[in-house]
């Protein structure tokens, strides 16, 4: 982890059935109080990968953003991570096409991969990938809460 963050998100997303039910959440710690913050929720029909970007977007938007925080964002996807760190400029480049060549094959979930990247502009990011289901223990606290949203949506009649 970096030197001194002023917040550490850690985050993570779940879907039963791939699209199916999915829940997200997100742990903010900031060290320099030790103040916690925890959030979830989900969506009825939704991708793994979509609510592990919806976790991200979610914890990110609590951030107070009227001035640029340090934030180290943990999470067990590598989707987003490696989105964030080694994909994200060339879909950019490639107006958020998976490839520079004619009827190359649009970014998946660019909407949220735009969301996110306009909250991460907003502050001084690092990125950390951690092994799910490894005994991190925030990891596992966020997969806990995300399956807990999943069973919420469950039992709460369609409307």
């Amino acid at each position: 982890m970096p030197k001194d963050p002023d917040v550490v998100l850690y985050t993570d997303g779940a879907c039963s059935g791939n699209p199916g039910p999915g829940g997200w959440a997100a742990i903010l710690k900031h060290p320099a109080t030790g103040t916690v913050r925890k959030l979830s929720g989900g969506h009825r029909k939704t991708t793994n990968n979509r609510m592990e970007l919806a976790a991200a977007i979610e914890g990110l938007k609590t951030i107070d953003a009227s001035k640029p925080h340090r934030v180290h964002l943990v999470s067990d996807s590598q989707y987003m991570i490696h989105g964030l760190t080694q994909w994200i400029e060339g879909w950019i480049a490639n107006h958020w096409r998976r490839g520079k060549k004619a009827g190359a094959p649009p970014v998946k979930n660019a909407e949220l991969w735009k969301e996110l990247l306009a909250l991460t502009q907003r502050h001084d990011m690092t990125y950390e990938h951690v092994r799910g289901h490894s005994g991190h223990p925030e990891n596992e606290e966020c997969d806990r809460m995300a399956v807990r949203a999943i069973e919420a949506l469950r039992s709460k009649p369609d409307g």
